[in-house]
């Protein structure tokens, strides 16, 4: 499991990441400023940081220096300073991405995996319950037992965890699963998601979102 260290300051912004990094199977540690990160970065191993560059005590530029100097770990920079000049700092300094606020989370958890992807961490396998999802050679286990499925099964399987506890159209899935606008009522989504219940046991996590689509609830 990837472990990725938060340092931000602001504590709402830090938990919101946190949260979304966390259900999507990476553990967190969150530093407020930068003397306790580079404490922590001191005493652990990290995947990634994501940092903040106006920080109380040590600001993100100097943190991002001494990381540098001393370790190999994959840095992304989230920040208000939004100025080009700001950005090509960053950058020079050795940042591996830079990421303005506000911003969306998930355009943030799709730069975290690319950066990991970039340096070979990626999360090639994640536990939910008793299923086991390999994303590399995209398999599935179940209680430690192969689970079969097809192509459009995994690739719907893997968007309902991307989106896990958030309800989809039936249309955004159709689309991005099948490539396609649903343009008239088809059962083909329907037998899937029936398909990917049993088996994987997931009757009760599969929800059915009444006028709208499906939400996977874990």
């Amino acid at each position: 499991m990837n472990k990725i260290l938060i340092v931000e300051d602001e504590i709402a912004i830090s938990d919101l990441i946190k949260i979304a990094l966390e259900n999507r199977g990476y553990m967190c540690q969150t530093a407020k400023d930068g003397e306790i990160a580079s404490n922590y970065i001191e005493k652990n191993v990290y995947d990634l940081i994501l940092l903040d560059i106006m920080l109380p005590k040590v600001d993100g530029y100097e943190l991002l220096d001494y990381i540098r100097k001393s370790y190999e770990t994959p840095t992304i920079f989230i920040t208000a300073k939004s100025q080009t000049e700001d950005k090509i700092k960053g950058l020079n300094l050795g940042a591996d991405d830079y990421i303005t606020k506000p911003f969306e989370i998930e355009e943030l958890v799709a730069r975290v995996e690319a950066v990991l992807r970039r340096y070979n961490k990626g999360n090639e396998e994640q536990n939910f319950g008793d299923v086991s999802i390999n994303f590399a050679n995209r398999s599935v286990k179940k209680l430690g037992k192969n689970v079969s499925l097809t192509p459009k099964e995994f690739d719907l399987l893997i968007l309902l965890i991307q989106n896990r506890n958030c309800a989809l159209y039936r249309e955004v899935i159709f689309e991005k699963v099948w490539g396609e606008e649903l343009e008239f009522e088809t059962r083909t989504l329907d037998l899937h998601i029936q398909r990917l219940r049993k088996k994987l046991g997931w009757k009760d996590k599969i929800k059915t979102v009444y006028k709208i689509g499906y939400m996977l609830e874990i």
